[in-house]
């Protein structure tokens, strides 16, 4: 972290901005964030997208808002409210790439298809037009519509008001100035004359020669490390901050970009030093770069450590029992299960980026077999154990950055273990890789992140279903709990280092909403009871593969009772599509098997039609209704009070109990909120938004209590069970494991050791009776937790006025 930024919030409430609830909604619903606590809304991405993208990062140009999101009127409106409420503006942003699915509507990328390698911005895109004839690559044909000699079939010229087009269905694609006289040409004549040649989409697996975001073909993307490109790309950006518009910038997808660390430091020029979060996934153990011109990270690192401080670690050995019982006997290592699957990944949807690098490093080593090569970078990619390394030129070339450089030789290391056969060319490769002067490097580094997401974000959270509340972004499934002590010691780090960075519990690409998780860590609790009811769910509908009926059956679980049943079974069953597609292991989204999704299916529908399976579900959600709705609290509660700017993803002030995207971006009803939060209706949840404004106004009204860290005292009996820490004025106090608890009698004689306040006198080394009192209940505490937690799970504590 470079410098203070001049202005950092002390809360943020992230919206959705869409078509249906646009900038103008959105600066409705800003006094009722107002009244809720929080400081400033967070928007998700405005700038011009795909024509009815319902998120937003697939941006087709830079240069304007979306007009369907609102526009610039709906932006203005938004802040000139924000600034009469007091309130700062907080804006994703997506550096990394354009939408390019309707080339129409991205100006860049439509005269790069007309004009190829020497269109203006043909340098925007990161395309390697030496590897296939100077023509880009265009996976969209059907493989049926390609005959036999390599033609396609279903092409057409058309006249249009954009002049002469080559139409493939209903992709529409330019013509290049002298390649056609009319609408009467030859298509596959004139298609053989384009700059872009139409290719069955398998290829993308091996022959596409631009990059992505990820796998997605639709998403190309952008070169901001050119000094051009990064300006043009952010001059509405750049005005956002010169109109005094927006205060801060979330940026999108940073391990994608060729340097990070010059792309931040650009941005700061940019916005004055503005406050700027970015989303980085870090793997345990893992430190963000410290010379980063960021406030940190957007989260889920925080997000992680929450989870596993309220998961009982004694349901670890039971919990992995059952999953190698599902399995056949064998239990599952998730690390290696993670290296097999990366590996997948590198030899098959992201192979293009593997020849791509072998293509660039056999330009200095011409001998180097181009299959061994393939194989070698292929197995570092799958061996790297976080998203990525940041190997860049120092402020002179005899001076380079080696951030990160261990996690290269770890990849080398482990590499060599796992292909002996390999290590002669590991040896050739190394010293290369390590130049941070070298293309080849930068790319590898780009590339590593991808191999990552997609083997274990995107599949092998879908194959370990042990405790499916710990398989989240930034988090390792395979770390099953984190103690107290171990809280305690990552936040004493995190407020001396990263103090504003954002903490948050749900997101737009979190796989299951808080509450979900909430209900599920519970689980850990009552391990022998899960075991014996998900017996009966997997008889009362079978499935082929049992392992993924453990995770389909959580996620029923988790977000039981959360809406109609209609309502719910629909969510249901596009969960369970995603799920076992993404899963990959029985069907895929390219290759689906319809027996075994029909079965799949059958079991969604099982938990409704079935009566013992849905009298053992709402059984099961009753008696765990206690223990989850203390991990509700405790999670919220932890995630507001702990070091950095706490989120509040939409809604989430009440129940959240949504699954994987586009679920966790439905509509959220404000009215009732806003209503509950006025006393004006009641919910069920009433108490979680009570936790949230209590917590969100005082951090907002009294930031001085909220400028340090420290762990406070617990003795006695169930001292285990409690969590507590003092902020600098603030003492947050937190149950865990609340059914143990009460299976053990409750806290007895448990207590607070308080620090004393300075307007009365400590006794007996605690501070004096009902010197603090809690702001939930606003009633006074000695530290006794039988009393102070009596009403709620949780206690914000400040001291007595």
């Amino acid at each position: 972290m470079s410098t203070r930024p001049t202005s950092a919030p002390t809360s943020t409430y992230r919206l959705q901005i869409t078509a249906e609830d646009d900038l103008f909604a959105a600066a409705e619903r800003l006094p009722y964030l107002r009244d809720l606590g929080v400081d400033w809304v967070y928007l998700s991405p405005i700038l011009a997208a795909e024509p009815g993208s319902s998120h937003g990062y697939d941006v087709v140009a830079h240069d304007h808002l979306d007009a369907s999101r609102g526009g610039e009127a709906g932006l203005a409106a938004l802040s000139r409210r924000a600034r009469e409420l007091g309130m700062g503006v907080l804006v994703d942003i997506v550096p990394n790439h354009v939408g390019v699915a309707t080339p129409s509507e991205d100006p860049w990328w439509w005269e790069v298809l007309m004009l190829g390698r020497d269109a203006p911005h043909a340098h925007a895109f990161d395309v390697d037009w030496d590897a296939s004839g100077q023509r880009l690559q265009m996976p969209v044909v059907g493989t049926d519509d390609v005959r036999a000699d390599g033609t396609i079939d279903h092409l057409s010229l058309v006249e249009t008001e954009r002049g002469l087009e080559l139409h493939y269905w209903d992709n529409a694609f330019p013509v290049a100035p002298g390649t056609a006289s009319g609408v009467d040409d030859d298509p596959v004549a004139v298609h053989a004359r384009q700059h872009y040649e139409l290719v069955d989409w398998h290829r993308a697996d091996d022959a596409l020669n631009y990059r992505r975001f990820f796998a997605v073909n639709t998403l190309a993307a952008v070169r901001v490390e050119e000094p051009d490109v990064f300006a043009e790309t952010h001059v509405e950006i750049g005005r956002w901050f010169r109109e005094g518009l927006v205060d801060g910038l979330r940026v999108d997808h940073p391990d994608g970009l060729r340097d990070p660390k010059k792309y931040l430091e650009d941005l700061a020029e940019l916005t004055g030093g503005a406050y700027v979060l970015v989303e980085k996934i870090l793997e345990p153990g893992e430190e963000m770069p410290s010379a980063w011109a960021t406030e940190g990270t957007t989260g889920y690192d925080a997000l992680a450590m929450v989870e596993r401080v309220l998961v009982d670690p004694s349901g670890e050995e039971p919990l992995t029992a059952l999953d190698a019982r599902l399995r056949g006997g064998e239990p599952a290592d998730f690390h290696a299960m993670v290296h097999d699957l990366k590996r997948e990944v590198a030899d098959g949807i992201l192979h293009s980026e593997v020849n791509r690098l072998v293509r660039e490093l056999r330009r200095f080593l011409p001998t180097l077999s181009p299959y061994r090569c393939q194989d070698a970078v292929g197995e570092l990619l799958t061996c790297f154990p976080v998203y990525r390394s940041y190997l860049a030129l120092g402020p002179t070339p005899d001076e380079p950055d080696l951030t990160g450089v261990e996690h290269l030789d770890a990849a080398f290391a482990a590499a060599r273990a796992h292909r002996p056969d390999l290590v002669e060319t590991f040896d050739v490769l190394e010293p290369w890789l390590h130049d941070p002067a070298l293309a080849a490097t930068r790319r590898f580094q780009q590339t590593s992140g991808m191999v990552m997401a997609k083997g274990v974000e995107d599949c092998a959270f879908y194959r370990y279903p042990r405790l499916t509340s710990l398989t989240e972004v930034g988090g390792d499934p395979a770390e099953f709990s984190l103690s107290v002590g171990g809280w305690h010691e990552a936040m004493t780090a995190r407020q001396e280092h990263w103090p504003l960075a954002m903490t948050t519990l749900s997101t737009h690409d979190t796989k299951r909403g808080e509450d979900v998780r909430a209900r599920i860590t519970a689980l850990a609790e009552v391990p022998e009871r899960w075991s014996q009811v998900l017996d009966v769910l997997l008889a009362a509908s079978p499935l082929p593969d049992p392992v993924f009926g453990n995770l389909l059956w959580q996620a029923v679980l988790g977000a039981w009772g959360s809406d109609p049943d209609d309502v719910l079974r629909e969510r249901l069953h596009g969960y369970a599509m995603k799920a076992m597609r993404e899963a990959g292991d029985r069907t895929t989204w390219t290759e689906p098997d319809e027996a075994y999704e029909a079965a799949v299916h059958a079991a969604v529908d099982a938990a409704f039609d079935h009566p013992e399976a849905r009298e053992l579900l709402d059984g099961l959600v009753a008696d765990l209704l206690p223990a989850a709705w203390s991990n509700t609290l405790a999670a919220k509660l932890l995630a507001l009070t702990m070091p950095g700017v706490p989120d509040v993803y939409q809604g989430s002030e009440l129940l959240e109990q949504s699954l994987v995207d586009p679920d966790n971006r439905r509509r959220v009803d404000f009215g009732h909120r806003a209503a509950v939060l006025a006393g004006e209706t009641g919910d069920d949840a009433a108490d979680k938004l009570h936790v949230v404004t209590t917590a969100l106004h005082l951090r907002r009204d009294s930031p001085d209590l909220f400028t340090g860290y420290t762990p406070v005292e617990v003795t006695g009996e169930a001292a285990e069970h409690v969590l507590a820490f003092d902020r600098g004025g603030a003492i947050t106090v937190i149950t865990r494991m609340s059914q143990k608890l009460a299976e053990r009698g409750g806290w007895g004689d448990t207590r607070l050791l308080l620090p004393s306040t300075q307007d009365a006198p400590a006794a007996s080394g605690q501070g004096s009776a009902h010197a603090w009192h809690d702001a939930l209940t606003r009633r006074g505490t000695d530290g006794l937790l039988a009393d102070l937690l009596a009403t709620h799970p949780v206690a914000l504590l400040v001291k007595e006025p």
